[in-house]
């Protein structure tokens, strides 16, 4: 199993389109990239702590590339807009690929550039090192699953 994070806007639309493809075998909500540490959806939510909602990804090498789900993270949201997707707006809903490793740096780069060349808009999401994740509360897990519909546009 390897792992992925991205974050997308709202994490609850990005793990509900993640868990239907094959080879994601677990995720979880929560938050990165900040300065808080274990920060709670109420700081999370004032933009004032540096993370984003984002979805923690394991997923199966041998099933689905992480070239692949990269791919798949640049379909389920709008990469040109800065700090915003839809109707939520902050730096906790920007468009960020949180890479584990230099290979992962690689891919991500690679596929954004290709993605800049054929857009007539800019992409703006950003390549940033892994920090700490840290889980959402529980009543975020699974969201989807458990109400049977999402409030954001994912």
């Amino acid at each position: 199993m390897e792992k992925a994070v991205f974050g997308a806007g709202c994490f609850w639309g990005v793990e509900a389109f993640f868990e239907g493809i094959r080879g994601v075998e677990e995720t979880r909500v929560g938050y990165t990239g900040g300065h808080v540490e274990n920060p709670s959806y109420e700081e999370v939510k004032t933009g004032t702590t540096g993370h984003a909602e984002a979805i923690e990804i394991w997923y199966n090498p041998w099933k689905i590339s992480y070239a692949e789900l990269v791919t798949k993270f640049f379909e389920c949201h709008n990469p040109t807009t800065l700090n915003r997707q839809g109707i939520d707006i902050g730096t906790q809903y920007r468009s960020v690929i949180f890479f584990q490793n230099f290979q992962q740096l690689e891919v991500a780069s690679k596929i954004k550039a290709e993605l800049n060349q054929a857009s007539d808009k800019e992409i703006v999401t950003e390549i940033s090192p892994a920090k700490p994740f840290y889980a959402a509360e529980e009543y975020h897990q699974k969201y989807f699953q458990k109400n049977g519909s999402v409030a954001c546009g994912i």
